[in-house]
């Protein structure tokens, strides 16, 4: 019998590529949405409303594996009802899983339930491992995001389902071609406004899409590992010299610089926040690189190269 895979919230850029995995690895590929839809990839789509039982539930029993990934965008302003909707989808979400994996008779063997490296201090100085310290910065205007990331996680804790081990995955920027960061910055340093940004000395930590699956992967298998799992390439870089590597790889003579005052105007047209350009986020994978885990792209000059073909 095949291994069941449940995607929660896997109908986005970091699900359809696990799914792809998945599916190579001959699994049964399950994704939970709000607007499934018929696949010819051999995965089914499922519907559920992200917070309360239903029929999906009955996936869940006898599941392999559960990946959590729902949860509203940040790129939005955050105003009172975006506020709300992102705190929402993801707490409820979790523990709408937690109560379907509590019901099961034949309870999944791990959970993988999505969160953010975000909630590490902002520091210039100080690599941030697993141990590292958490906390909101005034500097780096992030008290929402910890508060989300806080009541994320504490969702996931709380949930009864001891027959199931629980990986909080801490994912920072995942670098791919068809989605995240990437195609972003790069169209960015195409228009020649691929410069540093804000002070450039902000830390940006990222992961290639590839090490993110296969680290999903290694977590699965490997059952002395729980708690908080920091997804993070071990060499995280500055934003000037992350900027000046998109700039190399896109072939981008020059990149115009974008002062705070101008992140802070282009952020209100765009209806997005500029915490997400000027926080620095020195974050490191401590328990990856301590189980043995072998980055495939460790250094983002060679991530670029990859993604850029």
């Amino acid at each position: 019998m095949k291994k069941r895979i449940i995607l929660a919230g896997g109908s986005g850029f970091l699900g359809n590529a696990l799914a792809k995995k998945f599916i190579q690895r001959d699994c049964e590929v399950v994704v939970l949405t709000r607007s499934p839809r018929e696949r010819g990839d051999g995965v089914e789509e499922i519907f559920w409303d992200a917070k309360s039982l239903g029929e999906w539930a009955k996936f869940v029993d006898g599941a392999e594996v559960v990946i959590n990934l729902a949860g509203k965008s940040v790129d939005c302003r955050y105003t009172e009802a975006n506020r709300k909707a992102i705190i929402a989808s993801r707490v409820d979400s979790t523990r709408g899983l937690g109560e379907a994996i509590a019901k099961c008779k034949r309870p999944p063997r791990v959970w993988l339930n999505a969160s953010s490296a975000t909630l590490y201090k902002h520091t210039f100085n100080t690599p941030m491992d697993e141990e590292g310290e958490v906390g909101a910065t005034a500097e780096a205007k992030d008290e929402f995001s910890i508060e989300v990331i806080r009541e994320w996680e504490r969702a996931l804790n709380e949930a009864r389902t001891p027959n199931t081990r629980k990986v909080a995955m801490r994912i920072t920027l995942v670098f791919g071609r068809d989605g995240g960061v990437f195609p972003v910055l790069r169209r960015l340093a195409r228009l020649g406004l691929g410069g540093k940004m804000g002070g450039g000395r902000q830390f940006v930590s990222w992961i290639h899409q590839e090490d993110f699956c296969r680290a999903v992967e290694w977590l699965i298998i490997h059952d002395d590992m729980s708690g908080p799992v920091n997804f993070a390439a071990p060499n995280p870089l500055p934003n000037h010299e992350t900027m000046k590597l998109i700039r190399e790889a896109c072939g981008a003579p020059f990149g115009l610089p974008a002062e705070e005052w101008m992140l802070e105007v282009g952020a209100f047209f765009l209806r997005t926040e500029t915490e997400l350009l000027i926080k620095s986020r020195y974050v490191v994978p401590g328990k990856l690189l301590a189980s043995g885990f072998k980055f495939q792209f460790p250094e983002l000059r060679g991530a670029l190269a990859d993604l850029s073909k």
